[in-house]
């Protein structure tokens, strides 16, 4: 197999030479944005990342390893970069190498060991979703909170902590594997991530109907499992490729014609990530193949069918979230306003920054919680001088926080994903 960056800390040095340290990347890191410190932005991590090739410190280095994990991933510094450099690259690269250096911690280990068997890690999510009562408070309509004695746990878990109730049956489990149409005119993969599978079930019912009003065969193979982002950006790279080829199978056994997403992350895994990881693989040539028809679902419907558009009436206003990965991995930014614009009633109104991070960084918000909060405030602070009834975004992730965010600083609108609300018009058109 080729040795590709995760591999091999010297395969850096192509990356690292790019970086003429102009500072351009301070103006957009959300990170450096709130800490103002050297080592929080790309810049800084760059040159630790020189200072370990030219054996100045070791890869193991605690002081070396918190730096590191300080960086939410999210690319907002490779689109500020006159140089190009491929800083995600350089990150999950130097998080390898501190993988094969120390090891997976023992909790990570664990957890990442589960997703390589869909079927146990599904059973624990039941398991866990039958006994959220025990952790979880309810705090809405599928809204849970943590119970007094999590905030041991560390102060992530306090009592304005709110996350998306843990569905009883997964997405998965709920939906037929295949979803035919009359008159099809295409057949697609949908690929629904895990946030979809287990805390979003409605987002994925929402997409299968917006595509068969539109005449789409949808299969949502029972086979697939996690896109590995998750455990890529915690150096697991090996675990990311099992995940990788795993989903390739399952892919291959149908005759689908496109990938859809409603994740920015997933999206941009299995577009982006997998021809790298597998790079010099026998799998290489798969992963590049499925990599050209990964779609997210607002494109899809924009540029590659017939779009019908709903004509059910909305009377909202409504504003939208750029998804960090959505649109500086999978560059897609144009075509989900489009679609927003498209429902009769609905009014688009901007934020200040709507590609500003919404704090989330998968479990960076769990790591780094004080960073990550203050982050999620000033996006919730953005959010609410729009006065807009409903924010809308393309991941599931960004929607978790952005709600928490509306939680605790008292924010009044509701967190849609753009698919969601197509529904509801279409819907409307029909009533």
């Amino acid at each position: 197999m080729t040795k590709t960056v995760f591999d091999d800390v010297e395969t850096l040095k192509k990356e690292l030479l790019r970086c003429m340290k102009c500072g351009n990347c301070m103006s957009v890191c959300p990170v450096y944005n709130i800490e103002k410190k050297e080592s929080s932005v790309a810049r800084g991590k760059i040159a630790l990342g020189e200072a370990v090739l030219d054996d100045k410190i070791t890869i193991d280095d605690e002081t070396l390893v918190k730096l590191i994990f300080n960086c939410l991933v999210c690319k907002s510094c490779m689109l500020a970069c006159p140089s190009g450099v491929r800083f995600d690259r350089i990150i999950l690269g130097l998080r390898a190498a501190i993988a094969r250096k120390k090891g997976i911690p023992f909790v990570k280990k664990a957890l990442f060991g589960l997703l390589k068997n869909p079927e146990l890690f599904d059973k624990g999510m039941k398991a866990f979703s039958a006994m959220q009562g025990f952790f979880l408070t309810k705090e809405g309509e599928k809204t849970r909170a943590p119970r007094g004695f999590l905030k041991h746990l560390g102060k992530r878990f306090d009592r304005d902590f709110v996350l998306p109730e843990l569905s009883k049956e997964s997405f998965r489990d709920k939906v037929s594997e295949v979803v035919d149409v009359e008159n099809s005119q295409t057949t697609v993969i949908f690929f629904t991530g895990c946030s979809v599978n287990y805390f979003y079930p409605d987002v994925g019912e929402d997409l299968l109907y917006v595509l068969k009003k539109n005449n789409v065969k949808t299969i949502t193979p029972k086979s697939q499992n996690c896109c590995g982002m998750p455990v890529m950006v915690h150096g697991d790279i090996d675990t990311a490729r099992e995940l990788a080829r795993k989903n390739l199978d399952a892919f291959e056994k149908t005759n689908a014609q496109y990938i859809v997403t409603v994740c920015g992350s997933c999206g941009s895994a299995l577009k982006h990530e997998y021809p790298i990881i597998l790079e010099g693989s026998e799998y290489e040539e798969k992963a590049k193949k499925w990599a050209e028809r990964v779609y997210d679902i607002s494109t899809f419907l924009l540029k590659i069918i017939k779009f019908e558009p709903p004509k059910g009436k909305i009377e909202l206003k409504v504003t939208y979230h750029d998804p960090c990965h959505l649109k500086k991995s999978m560059k897609v930014v144009n075509e989900p306003r489009q679609l927003i614009k498209m429902i009769p009633g609905i009014t688009l109104v901007e934020m200040k920054k709507p590609d500003a991070c919404c704090g989330s960084g998968g479990s960076y918000h769990l790591t780094h919680v004080d960073t990550a909060l203050k982050i999620t405030q000033a996006k919730t602070e953005d959010i609410k001088q729009t006065q807009a009834d409903v924010v809308c975004t393309g991941c599931p992730a960004c929607m978790m926080q952005i709600f928490e965010g509306i939680q605790r600083w008292n924010g009044n609108c509701r967190v849609l994903h753009t698919v969601s609300l197509l529904a509801q018009s279409y819907k409307k058109e029909e009533e």
